[in-house]
């Protein structure tokens, strides 16, 4: 169904639960279903967050100054993303790390055309350091990354089977929508992603695809083309 995609996976999705810190048999189970993709063929790029060990717009850093405070969200996605190319390693594929901020002792600088030589030759690349600045959010470096490798889908992987009208933790009666377009995530003031990547995504017609991480063999159902949790259009 697709050929390229951008997967976004949150800091929380790779603490499985726990809260801080990487959980070595999840990022192993999640390395394993990238690899049974991978083996059909698609391209795959991954930008991971790093909300399990710092966020800048958290409780713990509201005393800080926000640049200096994003800075270290930044950094925590390099940690992460470190935790993953291994565990992606550990199932015999070849994988890279990107980051906006350089740091050349432990991984490669993003060049958006170097990114997309690899994707080519059949590397697994990993997005980190965000956009580079502070401000933006690692959904938003998704959608950018999304849009300057040309991929044809970004994968949202979350906790919950897709997008709904409430959250469905606290309302038992929320209703799921299989599809919505950005405009009405944005008039409904939906929490899917901050609005500027919701504006990055809409202004260039790139399609999302919001569903549960937690449901064993759903990346490979998502990108088969099964109807699997929310879809989002232009």
């Amino acid at each position: 169904m697709y050929k390229r995609v951008v997967l976004k996976l949150s800091g929380e999705a790779l603490a499985a639960g726990k809260g801080f810190g990487v959980d070595a048999v999840r990022v192993h189970e999640i390395a394993a279903e990238i690899a049974e993709v991978h083996a059909q063929g698609v391209e795959i790029a991954i930008v991971v967050g790093g909300g399990n060990f710092f966020r800048g717009v958290a409780e713990q850093a509201k005393a800080m100054d926000r640049v200096s405070a994003d800075n270290m969200g930044m950094l925590a996605t390099v940690i992460n993303a470190l935790a993953v190319q291994d565990a992606i390693e550990k199932q015999g594929l070849h994988c890279r790390v990107m980051t906006a901020i350089e740091m050349n002792q432990v991984a490669e600088p993003y060049i958006r055309r170097r990114a997309i030589r690899h994707l080519e030759k059949g590397r697994i690349v990993i997005f980190a350091a965000g956009t580079g600045n502070p401000y933006f959010s690692t959904d938003t470096a998704a959608s950018l990354r999304a849009m300057e490798i040309k991929a044809d889908v970004l994968l949202k992987a979350t906790k919950v089977e897709g997008i709904y009208n409430a959250d469905p933790v606290v309302t038992k009666d929320a209703v799921k929508f299989e599809q919505i377009t950005y405009m009405e995530i944005l008039r409904l003031g939906l929490k899917v992603m901050d609005t500027t990547a919701v504006s990055l995504c809409k202004d260039n017609n790139l399609p999302m695809i919001i569903f549960n991480m937690n449901q064993p063999g759903n990346i490979r159902r998502v990108i088969a083309g099964e109807k699997v949790g929310s879809l989002v259009t232009a």
